[in-house]
């Protein structure tokens, strides 16, 4: 990464405190589909869940009575929305909100059935860093779900992503990245398998990714 569109945690914590009071009018509708379609996939597992990048707690009624759910978020006034949130709908399954850096997750190993990352990976300064993170608190053959946006590698859109970087890094996201990058992470990895890639609406320029902690990475299965 430049150093023109290097991004730290207290930018992004910064931006996303000034986010907290539109966040839901601006984005609520944009990432529905998308977010239900991460809750869905987590359903199917089950289990307890790790939000990662909760916010306001959008997601949060979507889940079953009989899934856990503990979430996090870089940014305290996104957390007191969700908190509010909590209380007023009354979700007794949540398990608990709280502030907490990705890249650092102050969790036990392969503590959570599934770990959800809802449009976040493209706001964390060192997203590999957190991918590894993830892999770590999941449990052997959990499951790792992302929606994110996909950039451009070449091209039109690409030119424009990497020329809007220094701005959108500013408002607490990216807009190039590729998915290269996480072809490279996975493969570095070692202990995550796809599952699933999918296009989701609007603009087709986000996706639902699935992925599967592997319990003996030389088996190559879970």
């Amino acid at each position: 990464m430049s150093a023109t569109n290097a991004m730290d945690r207290d930018q992004v914590a910064g931006a996303y405190g000034r986010w907290a009071p539109i966040y839901d009018l601006v984005f609520d509708a944009v990432f529905r589909q998308g977010r239900r379609a991460a809750v869905v996939a987590a359903e199917s597992v089950g289990g307890r869940v790790l939000e990662v990048g909760v916010g306001t707690g959008l997601s949060l009624a979507s889940y079953g009575k009989g899934t856990r759910v503990f979430g996090i978020d870089i940014s305290n006034p996104m957390l007191d929305k969700a908190r509010q949130r909590v209380k007023q709908q009354g979700l007794s399954n949540v398990e608990r909100l709280e502030v907490m850096d990705a890249e650092h997750l102050s969790l036990p190993d392969a503590s959570f059935d599934v770990v959800v990352a809802q449009y976040v990976v493209t706001s964390i300064p060192n997203p590999e860093k957190a991918l590894n993170e993830f892999v770590r608190v999941v449990r052997p053959g959990g499951e790792i779900i992302v929606t994110t946006r996909i950039g451009a590698e070449t091209g039109l859109r690409g030119t424009i992503e990497k020329l809007l970087m220094p701005l959108t890094g500013k408002l607490g996201f990216r807009t190039e990245f590729a998915w290269s990058r996480y072809e490279r992470w996975a493969a570095a990895a070692q202990s995550v398998r796809l599952l699933e890639r999918r296009a989701l609406p609007p603009f087709g320029h986000f996706w639902l990714l699935r992925y599967a902690r592997i319990a003996d990475p030389a088996a190559g299965g879970s």
